[in-house]
């Protein structure tokens, strides 16, 4: 499926940059905007990111089956809320690596993936994105 994104933040070396998708744009900024707590771990997760390091503890791949190749998830408060912000790793023509911000998944309930957090993040892994 189709879909399209919008730049909010890239880096220089490594080449990298933050998309998010624009029909669930709203939904995505409006929850980190709602406090500095949540601007701060964003702002934070993008960090790692853009710098090309690992922290599997905040941003990890969903390697569940060939239908979610590609698909990674923003970990927002684990302990706590546990909230999820499923994205898609694709590469632009300019062999940037771009993280798109597709969906959020607010309170996952448990350390396994349920049907619902399984379909949802199938669903991601179908999408594709222009860059």
């Amino acid at each position: 499926m189709n879909r399209k994104c919008r730049h909010i933040i890239s880096s220089g070396e490594p080449k990298r940059a933050i998309y998010v998708d624009e029909e669930n744009m709203q939904e995505i900024m409006a929850y980190i905007d709602q406090d500095e707590r949540h601007k701060k771990k964003f702002r934070h997760i993008t960090d790692i990111i853009l710098s090309g390091l690992r922290n599997s503890s905040l941003y990890d791949k969903e390697d569940i089956n060939e239908r979610c190749k590609d698909v990674t998830a923003m970990k927002f408060f684990k302990g706590q809320e546990n909230d999820r912000i499923y994205c898609k790793e694709v590469h632009s023509t300019s062999d940037t690596l771009v993280v798109v911000a597709a969906v959020l998944h607010c309170r996952k309930k448990s350390t396994r993936l349920s049907k619902k957090e399984i379909s949802l993040i199938e669903k991601v892994g179908g999408y594709t994105y222009e860059v």
